[in-house]
């Protein structure tokens, strides 16, 4: 039967994007299970709309040729919002723990690419259908993926987009199921805590939000709001811009980059040139908000556009590949991470965060980390390290592991 063919220029593919995100976004709202396991709105609302496409696929044979020149473009400034949260002074905060789960996190990305890959090759599979359900969609998430799977298509991987969104949102999901009960399950068999009530442990949380300086704090007029927001974009755009010539230098060394790794080392450096007495010149709040509603709009446009029919063929190995990666998270957390962390209560929550963004986001591990203090008692250190493993440490690691692997196999 003769296949037609709809082809949506850039500003048609965004309004696709912003209708899922739209969707999503109802979703959440309504659907229970979505915001108990913190699924991102671009994800639920896009993979309704990439689902329709697939049926209109099935049953008309309609192919879909979408422009991603809005979505790149959205990649690259959340990447680049990315490397502006770089502080290396927060270094200090985190001690040992901090150190220690950096390590933990490198290592975990390190063995999510051998496991994948060895299982690709163990199946006769190219090895870079295991990289794309390795870390680049596991400790990466959406974005990681999104950004990577531009550099497996010209690498030969067909379908990488749908392969790698797939997988990262198993692994949203896989990551947020497990990583409460894991928590929990080792405050539990090593008696680190009594449970305690809900109110007492949510106390040391809404202190600080419900004092009057902190609520004056946020006041601001629109006209500074406006200029922030300014100040914040132009400096995106910036290092942006310098990223791009960095990348093309980057490129001449013939290792395979993907192309937001200038932009995000470029802001990074940035961030720590400037001392704590001009750091408000960069606006930072502003500008991680551009970033994520970028990540948004990104996520909303890479998901509606999947074309899930081109994963026929790799539904099998792709789903043993996952089980493997969710079952190896849940041994390395209980096994290697808690001992590692100190065998304590701190321990056991963070090891519900690492399983959070070891799979899917650091908002799942925030949330996870959520659920075994709302069981038991707040800890402070968690709540202080993860955010700082998840803004700092877990892209540039996982981008450099990346590439030496692609650079390998």
């Amino acid at each position: 039967m003769f296949m037609d063919k709809v082809v949506l220029d850039m500003y048609m593919t965004a309004g696709v994007g912003v209708a899922a995100l739209l969707l999503g976004m109802f979703f959440t709202r309504n659907i229970r299970f979505l915001k108990r396991l913190c699924i991102p709105a671009p994800v639920s609302g896009g993979l309704v709309v990439s689902l329709l496409t697939l049926a209109l696929h099935a049953a008309l044979k309609v192919d879909f040729d979408f422009d991603g020149t809005i979505k790149d473009l959205c990649m690259m400034l959340f990447f680049t919002s990315v490397g502006f949260q770089s502080d290396l002074r927060m270094l200090k905060r985190g001690g040992r723990p901090l150190v220690m789960m950096v390590v933990l996190v490198a290592v975990l990305i390190i063995v999510q690419n051998l496991l994948s890959v060895g299982i690709a090759r163990e199946m006769g599979l190219d090895p870079l259908i295991g990289m794309a359900a390795g870390s680049i969609p596991m400790c990466g998430g959406h974005g990681t993926a999104g950004g990577f799977s531009p550099v497996l298509e010209q690498l030969g991987l067909r379908g990488a987009a749908s392969v790698t969104m797939a997988a990262a949102t198993f692994g949203l999901v896989a990551g947020s199921l497990i990583g409460g009960p894991i928590g929990e399950l080792l405050v539990r068999r090593h008696a680190l805590a009594e449970p305690s009530g809900s109110k007492d442990v949510l106390l040391d949380i809404e202190a600080s939000e419900a004092a009057p300086e902190r609520r004056e704090g946020r006041v601001v007029s629109d006209e500074r709001s406006f200029r922030d927001y300014t100040k914040a974009v132009y400096q995106l755009v910036l290092a942006m811009a310098l990223g791009m010539g960095l990348s093309k230098l980057l490129a001449l060394t013939g290792i395979t980059f993907p192309t937001y790794f200038g932009s995000l080392i470029v802001a990074a450096v940035i961030r720590n040139c400037f001392g704590p007495k001009h750091e408000d010149r960069l606006a930072l709040n502003k500008i991680v908000s551009v970033g994520n509603i970028c990540l948004s709009l990104f996520l909303g446009i890479a998901m509606a556009t999947l074309k899930l029919w081109e994963l026929a063929g790799l539904v099998l190995p792709l789903v043993v590949i996952l089980l493997a990666q969710a079952a190896f998270m849940a041994l390395y957390a209980t096994l290697v991470a808690f001992r590692a962390l100190g065998r304590d209560y701190d321990a056991a929550v963070l090891c519900s965060g690492l399983c959070g963004f070891g799979l899917g986001a650091t908002p799942n591990a925030m949330a996870n980390m959520s659920a075994v203090c709302f069981k038991y008692h707040y800890a402070v250190n968690p709540f202080i390290i993860v955010p700082i493993i998840g803004a700092m440490f877990v892209d540039i690691i996982n981008t450099g592991v990346i590439t030496i692997f692609l650079n390998l196999i």
